[in-house]
Protein backbone atom coordinates (compact mmCIF):
# COMPACT_ATOMS: atom_id res chain seq x y z
CA UNK A 1 0.00 0.00 0.00
CA UNK A 2 1.28 3.40 -1.17
CA UNK A 3 1.39 6.42 1.21
CA UNK A 4 1.80 9.87 -0.47
CA UNK A 5 3.99 12.40 1.42
CA UNK A 6 3.65 15.87 1.69
CA UNK A 7 6.49 18.35 1.71
CA UNK A 8 5.36 21.93 2.70
CA UNK A 9 7.11 24.84 1.27
CA UNK A 10 8.08 28.45 3.01
CA UNK A 11 9.67 31.29 0.56
CA UNK A 12 12.30 31.65 3.42
CA UNK A 13 13.81 28.24 2.99
CA UNK A 14 15.56 29.01 0.18
CA UNK A 15 18.72 30.28 0.03
CA UNK A 16 21.18 30.62 -2.62
CA UNK A 17 23.85 27.49 -1.92
CA UNK A 18 21.30 24.95 -3.87
CA UNK A 19 20.23 21.99 -1.39
CA UNK A 20 18.75 18.92 -1.65
CA UNK A 21 15.17 19.29 0.06
CA UNK A 22 13.78 16.00 -0.85
CA UNK A 23 14.92 12.08 -2.27
CA UNK A 24 13.35 9.32 -2.41
CA UNK A 25 13.56 6.11 -5.14
CA UNK A 26 14.50 8.00 -8.65
CA UNK A 27 13.98 11.43 -7.31
CA UNK A 28 16.08 14.09 -6.12
CA UNK A 29 14.41 17.33 -5.02
CA UNK A 30 16.86 20.26 -4.80
CA UNK A 31 15.84 23.95 -4.23
CA UNK A 32 17.36 27.16 -4.11
CA UNK A 33 17.51 31.33 -4.73
CA UNK A 34 18.40 32.83 -7.78
CA UNK A 35 20.85 35.76 -7.48
CA UNK A 36 17.72 37.31 -8.39
CA UNK A 37 15.79 36.35 -5.76
CA UNK A 38 13.46 33.88 -7.49
CA UNK A 39 12.83 30.29 -6.03
CA UNK A 40 13.26 27.22 -7.70
CA UNK A 41 13.20 23.60 -7.38
CA UNK A 42 14.86 20.91 -9.90
CA UNK A 43 13.35 17.82 -9.59
CA UNK A 44 15.74 15.46 -11.60
CA UNK A 45 14.22 11.10 -11.93
CA UNK A 46 17.49 9.40 -13.56
CA UNK A 47 16.62 10.67 -17.19
CA UNK A 48 16.68 14.38 -16.55
CA UNK A 49 15.62 16.85 -14.35
CA UNK A 50 12.48 19.35 -14.77
CA UNK A 51 12.92 22.91 -13.19
CA UNK A 52 9.74 24.58 -11.39
CA UNK A 53 9.24 27.86 -9.58
CA UNK A 54 6.63 27.12 -6.92
CA UNK A 55 5.83 30.29 -5.48
CA UNK A 56 5.85 32.08 -8.96
CA UNK A 57 2.87 31.26 -11.45
CA UNK A 58 4.46 27.71 -10.12
CA UNK A 59 6.02 27.58 -13.86
CA UNK A 60 8.11 25.35 -15.57
CA UNK A 61 11.13 26.91 -16.39
CA UNK A 62 13.35 24.23 -17.82
CA UNK A 63 12.98 20.84 -18.57
CA UNK A 64 15.98 18.38 -20.02
CA UNK A 65 15.16 14.79 -20.86
CA UNK A 66 18.20 12.04 -22.04
CA UNK A 67 20.33 14.95 -22.90
CA UNK A 68 17.70 17.25 -25.35
CA UNK A 69 16.70 20.58 -23.91
CA UNK A 70 12.96 20.84 -24.25
CA UNK A 71 12.17 24.87 -23.41
CA UNK A 72 12.79 28.15 -25.82
CA UNK A 73 15.19 29.66 -26.72
CA UNK A 74 15.18 33.46 -25.52
CA UNK A 75 17.04 36.39 -23.97
CA UNK A 76 16.29 35.18 -20.42
CA UNK A 77 19.52 32.55 -18.98
CA UNK A 78 17.39 32.86 -15.74
CA UNK A 79 13.57 34.07 -14.34
CA UNK A 80 13.39 37.45 -13.22
CA UNK A 81 11.05 38.82 -10.91
CA UNK A 82 7.93 40.00 -12.56
CA UNK A 83 4.17 40.72 -12.47
CA UNK A 84 3.69 40.07 -16.02
CA UNK A 85 5.07 37.28 -18.15
CA UNK A 86 6.94 39.64 -20.90
CA UNK A 87 9.06 40.79 -18.01
CA UNK A 88 10.64 37.27 -18.11
CA UNK A 89 9.70 35.22 -21.15
CA UNK A 90 12.03 32.88 -21.36
CA UNK A 91 10.25 29.15 -19.29
CA UNK A 92 8.89 26.10 -21.16
CA UNK A 93 5.80 25.98 -19.66
CA UNK A 94 3.08 28.47 -17.36
CA UNK A 95 -0.34 29.12 -17.06
CA UNK A 96 -1.83 31.86 -19.15
CA UNK A 97 -5.16 32.78 -18.06
CA UNK A 98 -7.27 32.84 -15.67
CA UNK A 99 -9.71 35.27 -15.95
CA UNK A 100 -8.11 37.03 -19.18
CA UNK A 101 -5.85 35.73 -21.90
CA UNK A 102 -3.59 36.32 -24.96
CA UNK A 103 -3.04 39.67 -26.66
CA UNK A 104 -4.88 42.24 -25.79
CA UNK A 105 -6.43 43.66 -28.43
CA UNK A 106 -6.49 47.58 -29.38
CA UNK A 107 -9.53 47.86 -26.90
CA UNK A 108 -8.76 45.53 -24.24
CA UNK A 109 -6.93 46.84 -20.98
CA UNK A 110 -5.65 43.40 -19.84
CA UNK A 111 -1.79 42.11 -19.69
CA UNK A 112 -0.49 39.69 -22.02
CA UNK A 113 -1.64 36.43 -21.04
CA UNK A 114 -3.29 37.80 -18.23
CA UNK A 115 -2.67 37.57 -14.50
CA UNK A 116 -1.63 34.08 -13.79
CA UNK A 117 1.58 33.61 -14.91
CA UNK A 118 3.88 35.41 -12.86
CA UNK A 119 1.26 35.45 -10.02
CA UNK A 120 2.61 34.80 -6.27
CA UNK A 121 1.30 31.80 -4.76
CA UNK A 122 0.27 31.46 -1.73
CA UNK A 123 1.51 28.43 -0.72
CA UNK A 124 3.03 25.67 -2.23
CA UNK A 125 4.45 21.95 -1.53
CA UNK A 126 6.41 18.95 -2.77
CA UNK A 127 4.41 15.85 -3.11
CA UNK A 128 5.68 11.80 -3.53
CA UNK A 129 2.89 10.21 -4.73
CA UNK A 130 2.03 7.47 -7.25
CA UNK A 131 0.27 8.19 -11.05
CA UNK A 132 -3.12 5.91 -12.28
CA UNK A 133 -0.60 2.96 -13.18
CA UNK A 134 0.82 2.59 -9.74
CA UNK A 135 4.07 4.25 -10.89
CA UNK A 136 6.21 6.64 -8.09
CA UNK A 137 6.32 10.65 -9.07
CA UNK A 138 6.91 13.55 -7.48
CA UNK A 139 4.94 16.98 -7.43
CA UNK A 140 5.02 20.21 -6.69
CA UNK A 141 1.48 21.88 -6.02
CA UNK A 142 0.06 24.62 -4.04
CA UNK A 143 -2.62 27.14 -4.67
CA UNK A 144 -3.03 30.96 -4.85
CA UNK A 145 -6.39 33.33 -3.99
CA UNK A 146 -7.67 35.83 -6.28
CA UNK A 147 -9.96 37.95 -4.51
CA UNK A 148 -10.98 41.79 -5.47
CA UNK A 149 -13.67 43.63 -3.42
CA UNK A 150 -16.83 43.81 -5.81
CA UNK A 151 -15.25 41.43 -8.38
CA UNK A 152 -14.17 37.82 -8.89
CA UNK A 153 -12.93 35.88 -6.15
CA UNK A 154 -11.26 32.16 -7.35
CA UNK A 155 -8.99 30.10 -5.82
CA UNK A 156 -6.88 28.11 -8.66
CA UNK A 157 -4.83 25.11 -7.29
CA UNK A 158 -1.83 24.35 -10.13
CA UNK A 159 0.43 21.60 -9.78
CA UNK A 160 3.15 19.84 -12.14
CA UNK A 161 3.94 15.85 -11.54
CA UNK A 162 7.09 14.43 -12.87
CA UNK A 163 7.30 10.43 -12.86
CA UNK A 164 10.77 8.16 -13.69
CA UNK A 165 9.87 8.89 -17.19
CA UNK A 166 10.12 11.81 -19.82
CA UNK A 167 6.64 13.40 -19.48
CA UNK A 168 5.62 16.48 -17.07
CA UNK A 169 1.84 16.59 -16.41
CA UNK A 170 0.87 20.18 -16.02
CA UNK A 171 -2.60 20.74 -14.49
CA UNK A 172 -4.77 23.78 -13.34
CA UNK A 173 -7.84 23.82 -10.98
CA UNK A 174 -10.09 26.70 -10.76
CA UNK A 175 -12.31 26.92 -7.95
CA UNK A 176 -15.31 30.33 -8.14
CA UNK A 177 -15.79 30.89 -4.65
CA UNK A 178 -17.72 34.41 -6.01
CA UNK A 179 -21.28 34.50 -5.31
CA UNK A 180 -21.67 34.95 -8.90
CA UNK A 181 -20.43 33.76 -12.31
CA UNK A 182 -16.82 34.23 -13.39
CA UNK A 183 -15.41 34.29 -16.85
CA UNK A 184 -12.50 32.04 -17.60
CA UNK A 185 -9.99 31.68 -20.01
CA UNK A 186 -7.14 29.30 -19.58
CA UNK A 187 -3.97 27.72 -22.11
CA UNK A 188 -1.26 25.74 -21.13
CA UNK A 189 1.16 27.91 -23.04
CA UNK A 190 3.95 24.98 -23.57
CA UNK A 191 7.31 26.67 -25.00
CA UNK A 192 9.41 24.17 -27.05
CA UNK A 193 12.76 24.96 -28.40
CA UNK A 194 12.58 25.14 -32.41
CA UNK A 195 13.83 22.81 -34.19
CA UNK A 196 15.20 23.10 -37.63
CA UNK A 197 13.90 20.91 -40.16
CA UNK A 198 11.50 18.91 -37.63
CA UNK A 199 8.04 18.12 -38.95
CA UNK A 200 4.77 18.63 -36.98
CA UNK A 201 2.09 16.13 -36.25
CA UNK A 202 -1.51 16.33 -35.57
CA UNK A 203 -4.57 14.54 -35.38
CA UNK A 204 -6.32 17.00 -37.79
CA UNK A 205 -5.30 17.22 -41.84
CA UNK A 206 -3.39 20.22 -43.03
CA UNK A 207 -6.42 22.31 -44.88
CA UNK A 208 -7.58 25.68 -44.62
CA UNK A 209 -10.42 24.57 -43.22
CA UNK A 210 -8.55 22.76 -40.13
CA UNK A 211 -5.78 24.48 -39.95
CA UNK A 212 -5.86 28.49 -40.27
CA UNK A 213 -3.29 31.11 -39.73
CA UNK A 214 -4.28 33.73 -37.87
CA UNK A 215 -4.91 37.02 -40.08
CA UNK A 216 -5.06 39.33 -37.28
CA UNK A 217 -1.61 41.23 -36.84
CA UNK A 218 -1.10 41.90 -32.76
CA UNK A 219 0.88 44.78 -31.64
CA UNK A 220 3.91 43.23 -30.93
CA UNK A 221 4.20 42.52 -34.64
CA UNK A 222 5.67 44.85 -37.12
CA UNK A 223 4.51 42.87 -40.37
CA UNK A 224 7.05 42.86 -43.50
CA UNK A 225 6.68 42.23 -47.22
CA UNK A 226 8.16 38.58 -46.67
CA UNK A 227 5.78 38.09 -43.44
CA UNK A 228 2.50 38.79 -45.52
CA UNK A 229 3.95 36.83 -47.81
CA UNK A 230 4.54 33.59 -45.75
CA UNK A 231 1.31 34.60 -44.21
CA UNK A 232 -0.91 34.31 -47.37
CA UNK A 233 1.00 30.84 -48.59
CA UNK A 234 -0.09 29.51 -44.73
CA UNK A 235 -3.55 30.77 -45.51
CA UNK A 236 -3.95 29.35 -48.81
CA UNK A 237 -1.49 26.25 -47.91
CA UNK A 238 -0.93 25.06 -44.30
CA UNK A 239 0.87 21.92 -45.35
CA UNK A 240 3.68 24.52 -45.26
CA UNK A 241 4.23 25.39 -42.23
CA UNK A 242 4.32 21.42 -41.49
CA UNK A 243 8.13 21.11 -41.86
CA UNK A 244 10.01 23.80 -40.31
CA UNK A 245 12.40 23.85 -43.25
CA UNK A 246 12.79 27.51 -43.44
CA UNK A 247 13.40 29.20 -39.95
CA UNK A 248 13.82 32.52 -41.19
CA UNK A 249 9.86 32.34 -42.55
CA UNK A 250 8.59 32.41 -38.99
CA UNK A 251 10.17 36.13 -38.03
CA UNK A 252 7.82 37.78 -37.33
CA UNK A 253 6.17 35.03 -35.69
CA UNK A 254 3.10 33.01 -37.19
CA UNK A 255 0.34 31.88 -35.18
CA UNK A 256 -2.32 29.36 -36.55
CA UNK A 257 -5.32 27.58 -35.36
CA UNK A 258 -6.28 23.56 -35.24
CA UNK A 259 -9.97 22.86 -35.68
CA UNK A 260 -11.41 19.20 -34.09
CA UNK A 261 -8.44 17.52 -33.69
CA UNK A 262 -9.22 13.95 -33.56
CA UNK A 263 -9.61 11.52 -30.01
CA UNK A 264 -8.52 8.41 -28.78
CA UNK A 265 -10.64 5.91 -26.86
CA UNK A 266 -9.27 7.72 -23.62
CA UNK A 267 -10.63 11.09 -25.23
CA UNK A 268 -6.93 12.61 -25.78
CA UNK A 269 -5.67 14.02 -28.81
CA UNK A 270 -2.11 14.19 -29.33
CA UNK A 271 0.56 16.29 -31.60
CA UNK A 272 4.31 16.23 -32.15
CA UNK A 273 7.26 18.14 -32.89
CA UNK A 274 9.45 14.99 -34.81
CA UNK A 275 13.13 16.03 -34.48
CA UNK A 276 15.96 15.13 -37.57
CA UNK A 277 17.06 12.54 -35.19
CA UNK A 278 13.85 10.75 -35.19
CA UNK A 279 13.07 11.66 -31.51
CA UNK A 280 11.07 14.30 -30.60
CA UNK A 281 8.08 16.71 -28.57
CA UNK A 282 5.40 15.39 -27.79
CA UNK A 283 1.57 16.97 -26.24
CA UNK A 284 -1.36 15.21 -24.97
CA UNK A 285 -4.79 16.53 -24.02
CA UNK A 286 -8.09 16.00 -23.67
CA UNK A 287 -10.40 18.55 -26.09
CA UNK A 288 -13.22 18.06 -23.63
CA UNK A 289 -11.37 20.25 -21.22
CA UNK A 290 -9.64 22.44 -23.90
CA UNK A 291 -11.59 23.28 -27.09
CA UNK A 292 -8.94 25.46 -28.85
CA UNK A 293 -5.16 24.23 -29.88
CA UNK A 294 -3.55 26.92 -30.99
CA UNK A 295 0.35 27.07 -32.18
CA UNK A 296 3.10 29.99 -31.92
CA UNK A 297 6.33 29.55 -34.16
CA UNK A 298 8.70 32.19 -33.86
CA UNK A 299 12.49 32.09 -34.97
CA UNK A 300 13.79 35.62 -34.10
CA UNK A 301 16.70 37.07 -33.22
CA UNK A 302 16.47 37.34 -29.79
CA UNK A 303 13.67 34.49 -29.04
CA UNK A 304 13.06 30.63 -30.92
CA UNK A 305 10.40 28.70 -30.10
CA UNK A 306 8.21 26.08 -31.95
CA UNK A 307 4.64 26.16 -28.97
CA UNK A 308 3.37 23.69 -31.59
CA UNK A 309 0.40 22.86 -29.42
CA UNK A 310 -1.02 25.14 -27.12
CA UNK A 311 -4.36 23.97 -25.71
CA UNK A 312 -6.48 26.35 -24.66
CA UNK A 313 -10.29 27.95 -23.81
CA UNK A 314 -10.22 30.47 -26.17
CA UNK A 315 -8.02 31.58 -28.77
CA UNK A 316 -4.98 34.33 -27.86
CA UNK A 317 -6.38 37.62 -29.46
CA UNK A 318 -7.57 38.82 -26.41
CA UNK A 319 -10.59 39.21 -24.29
CA UNK A 320 -13.28 41.30 -26.67
CA UNK A 321 -12.09 39.46 -29.72
CA UNK A 322 -12.82 36.39 -27.85
CA UNK A 323 -15.60 37.53 -26.40
CA UNK A 324 -17.23 38.13 -30.04
CA UNK A 325 -16.46 34.42 -30.94
CA UNK A 326 -18.14 33.31 -27.54
CA UNK A 327 -14.91 31.23 -26.67
CA UNK A 328 -14.97 32.64 -23.20
CA UNK A 329 -16.38 29.74 -20.77
CA UNK A 330 -18.32 30.48 -17.74
CA UNK A 331 -17.75 29.04 -13.82
CA UNK A 332 -21.17 29.35 -11.95
CA UNK A 333 -20.71 30.41 -8.38
CA UNK A 334 -19.03 27.48 -6.57
CA UNK A 335 -17.94 25.55 -9.75
CA UNK A 336 -14.22 24.02 -10.06
CA UNK A 337 -13.04 23.16 -13.71
CA UNK A 338 -9.58 21.33 -13.87
CA UNK A 339 -7.36 20.88 -16.80
CA UNK A 340 -4.04 19.16 -17.85
CA UNK A 341 -1.71 18.49 -20.27
CA UNK A 342 0.76 15.99 -20.57
CA UNK A 343 3.69 16.79 -22.81
CA UNK A 344 7.64 16.29 -22.72
CA UNK A 345 9.99 14.43 -24.81
CA UNK A 346 9.91 10.84 -27.00
CA UNK A 347 12.18 8.94 -27.99
CA UNK A 348 12.63 7.55 -31.18
CA UNK A 349 11.05 4.56 -31.33
CA UNK A 350 8.46 6.11 -28.78
CA UNK A 351 7.87 9.03 -32.13
CA UNK A 352 7.33 6.47 -34.34
CA UNK A 353 4.72 4.58 -32.54
CA UNK A 354 3.09 8.27 -31.87
CA UNK A 355 3.10 9.47 -35.57
CA UNK A 356 1.07 6.61 -36.34
CA UNK A 357 -1.42 6.97 -33.64
CA UNK A 358 -1.65 10.48 -34.60
CA UNK A 359 -2.07 9.72 -37.91
CA UNK A 360 -4.78 7.54 -37.27
CA UNK A 361 -6.53 10.41 -35.53
CA UNK A 362 -7.23 12.50 -38.58
CA UNK A 363 -3.65 13.31 -39.26
CA UNK A 364 -1.37 12.86 -41.85
CA UNK A 365 1.99 10.37 -42.34
CA UNK A 366 5.21 11.79 -42.67
CA UNK A 367 6.23 13.44 -46.55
Amino acid sequence: MSMSVSIPLTPDAFGPARRVVAQGGAFTVTAWRTGLGVEMLRIANGRGHVEVLPFMGQMVWDAVFDGVRLTMESAFPEPRPATSIVETYGCLAYHSGLLRNGCPGPEDDHPLHGEMPCKRMGSARIEFDTDAEGGPVVRVAGHVDHTLGFGPNYRARPSVTVGTGTTIAMSMEVENRSALSMELMYMAHVNFAFVADGVIHQAAPFTPERTRVRSSVPAHVTPTDDYRAFLKELAEHPEAGRRLDRPGQWDPEQVIYVDAPGTDKDGLTHAMLERPAGDGFAMSYAPSEFPRLARWILHGADATVAAFALPATCEPEGYLAEKAKGNIATLASGETRGFTAHFGYVTPDEAAALSGQIAALGGQDKD
